[in-house]
């Protein structure tokens, strides 16, 4: 098998064709979908119009729909906010910090016999231009920005995209599902919605 060389992306453009021609496969290489988003090198004036950030919540805002193989959005994080315990309804979930530093804890599956307090199984923090993956089968996940003073921005890809999520309490392993939403798309904000919803 030959070594196809990593083209590295110099602009967020650049990376998003990049993607479009790796997710024309069937098959998935996580391995190489990570390093292309890893080597490309956050720049903030190619992505701030995707960022839109609210006070209250942190929030999705798609910048690409990859053809229909995946979605590509910026998650803007405020001090202190973070993501609920979730899965990814058997996609792939690729996360690439564009700025700042997010936590990740992991968490086992909740058993169905047990009741009480969801195991987690590790933590770590996330570093800028670092990318890290996720499915179904490694566990679940909550994301936080655990800084009281600076804002994160991360760049997530899905594939293939997904429209309901689970959502778990860490206390009882209990789970939701719930409808995923955008706050804007392509820069510009979406309708408001009342709908109960999550922003995984």
């Amino acid at each position: 098998m030959e070594q196809t060389e990593v083209v590295k992306p110099e602009t967020l453009d650049e990376l998003i064709a990049i993607l479009h021609k790796i997710f024309e496969s069937d098959t998935i290489n996580v391995e190489e979908v990570q390093n292309i988003m890893e080597s490309y090198e956050s720049k903030p004036h190619e992505w701030t119009k995707y960022a839109k950030f609210d006070q209250y919540r942190y929030t999705r805002n798609l910048v690409d729909e990859g053809n229909g193989k995946f979605n590509l959005m910026i998650l803007c994080w405020g001090e202190g906010h973070g993501s609920s315990i979730h899965d990814h309804t058997d996609s792939h979930c690729f996360l690439k910090l564009l700025q700042g530093q997010l936590k990740e804890t992991l968490f086992d599956w909740p058993d169905r016999k047990s009741h009480g307090d969801m195991v987690q199984k590790s933590q770590r923090i996330l570093q800028e231009n670092k990318v890290a993956y996720i499915n179904d089968s490694i566990g679940l996940h909550r994301v936080e920005n655990v800084s009281h003073t600076e804002c994160a921005a991360s760049l997530h890809l899905y594939s293939p995209p997904f429209e309901t999520c689970q959502t778990f309490d860490q206390r009882t392993g209990h789970k939701n599902t719930v409808k995923m939403t955008f706050w804007s798309k392509y820069g510009e904000r979406t309708p408001y919605t009342t709908i109960s919803q999550e922003n995984n």
